[in-house]
């Protein structure tokens, strides 16, 4: 599981991350997935208990993930004002959060998702994906190279974290 975990991890963070710090998340979280009660024994300090609607190793990874990599939001204005703020100010949006207020979710996060496809366009664009399960926001989110996110969503499958493209689910969802 370690294994899948620094790929998964490394995927998301997209270079946000440094190995080390990669290899040390994903050492906890496989630790805390094995057998939670002793880590928690061994780490008093965690912040867990058993109302938490995820399991300790998978809050192990959420809740290591920097606002850089993880985004939390209650609004797609608030998500999209965080996205930029991660990508600093030399890097140019045409869309600005002000303009997401007044619309629709679907809209508002499918010109979020045209925005992030025009970024990167060697590994695919950026795309959106839900993950985990929503903690405390709305919307809870991370970032993957097109091109990453079959191996993403494998990875999701095979360590347990819920993982799927955002405008996918959003749309599926609206249409239900």
């Amino acid at each position: 599981m370690k294994n899948a975990l620094v790929e998964l991890i490394t995927k998301i963070s997209s270079g946000c991350l440094g190995e080390a710090e990669i290899v040390q998340i994903a050492d906890e979280a496989t630790q805390a997935f094995a057998d939670p009660e002793a880590f928690l024994a061994a780490n008093p300090d965690i912040n867990y208990d058993d109302t938490f609607p995820i399991p300790l190793g998978e809050w192990m990874v959420v809740g290591s993930l920097p606002d850089t990599v993880l985004f939390q939001a209650d609004t797609y204005s608030d998500l999209f004002t965080q996205i930029v703020a991660s990508f600093g100010p030399g890097v140019a949006f045409n869309l600005k959060p002000k303009q997401l207020l007044k619309t629709e979710d679907l809209t508002a996060l499918n010109r979020i998702q045209i925005q992030m496809s025009a970024l990167n366009p060697e590994n695919g664009g950026y795309v959106l994906m839900n993950f985990s399960q929503l903690l405390d926001d709305e919307i809870q989110m991370v970032l993957v190279y097109g091109n990453d996110v079959p191996r993403v969503q494998a990875l999701c499958a095979e360590v347990g974290i819920k993982g799927e493209p955002s405008l996918e689910a959003l749309r599926v969802a609206v249409h239900v």
